[in-house]
């Protein structure tokens, strides 16, 4: 017993370094996948979220809603058809989204004030919140020719307006985002979840941008988990083809965050309980950790490791 409460206290001192490294800073997290299908993962995650708060990290949620899109299409009579990880969306296909996004981020901001969390629910569109234009789509073929795909109503983020998410920082509100914008002729587009929370990281020069996936992280070519990824060795793993299918819009977004002057970011599982906790409040983490250049360590031990991922305590 006396053993059991001692590695409870443990956890926390583990944790301390990093709740006082991160105090006043904000991340940007993205939830999605199985994390928002299951009640207990749901209920978890806002707790999450409110600890986060509490501590004086300022969260803001980014949520995406695919499976569910796919659901309610599929109800529809619509067909489901992705290129490089990017659902395309037609305007019957962006109804849908706009109703299934909007039903997610109501009651996602239900849960974390259940927990005792001041959410606020946003889209793109509230407050200029992100300007987007049509997404312009290439793709190469098995002989390397590159062609133009169009894949309709999905947006690249113009512009994000953090003013608002500012405002909302400053007044202990936890803003909690649907992925859609619009352009400059009025036109709503839809976001992919990943790259709307990589932009808005990068405009509010985040220290962390946290992406959950149903994986465990990025994994090498023997399906082995990288605890820790550089931005050159990740374009590499993306030309071979080691990362492919949805995983690729994953870490290019978190590329594209670090050039941007996001100090880290994560690709965890959403499936794990407390997983965003065990990411940022222990030496190990549980996913994969992108950053833009990768430490160097003497040796390859388990401390070295660690050390090279606690780092994001001292870094």
């Amino acid at each position: 017993m006396k053993e059991a409460v001692h590695n409870r206290a443990e956890v926390l001192i583990e944790a301390l370094p990093y709740i006082r490294r991160f105090r006043g800073k904000t991340f940007v997290i993205k939830y999605g996948g199985h994390a928002m299908q299951s009640e207990e993962l749901r209920e978890s995650f806002a707790q999450e979220v409110v600890l986060l708060d509490l501590v004086g990290i300022n969260p803001i949620i980014v949520h995406g809603g695919g499976p569910q899109i796919t659901e309610l299409i599929g109800k529809l009579g619509l067909k489901s058809r992705f290129v490089r990880g990017m659902r395309v969306t037609d305007p019957a296909t962006m109804e849908a989204a706009e109703m299934v996004l909007q039903r997610i981020n109501k009651d996602l901001v239900a849960t974390i004030s259940r927990q005792g969390g001041r959410a606020v629910g946003l889209s793109g569109k509230d407050g200029d919140l992100i300007r987007s234009r049509k997404m312009r789509m290439v793709v190469s073929d098995d002989n390397g020719k590159r062609s133009r795909v169009d894949i309709g109503l999905v947006g690249e983020v113009d512009r994000v307006n953090p003013e608002l998410l500012r405002t909302l920082e400053a007044n202990n509100f936890i803003p909690v985002i649907a992925p859609t914008g619009f352009g400059r002729d009025g036109q709503t587009y839809n976001i992919n979840a990943d790259v709307a929370a990589g932009e808005i990281a990068a405009a509010l020069k985040a220290e962390k941008l946290i992406l959950l996936s149903d994986v465990e992280g990025v994994k090498d070519k023997d399906g082995k988990l990288l605890p820790t990824l550089d931005a050159a060795e990740a374009r590499r793993l993306i030309a071979r083809g080691v990362i492919h299918e949805g995983m690729i819009p994953k870490v290019e977004c978190c590329v594209e965050a670090l050039n941007k002057g996001v100090a880290k970011t994560h690709i965890i599982d959403g499936r794990v309980k407390h997983a965003v906790l065990l990411e940022i409040f222990t030496r190990s983490g549980i996913g994969t950790e992108v950053v833009q250049r990768r430490a160097r360590v003497s040796a390859l031990t388990d401390t070295a490791r660690g050390a090279e991922r606690g780092g994001k305590a001292n870094s």
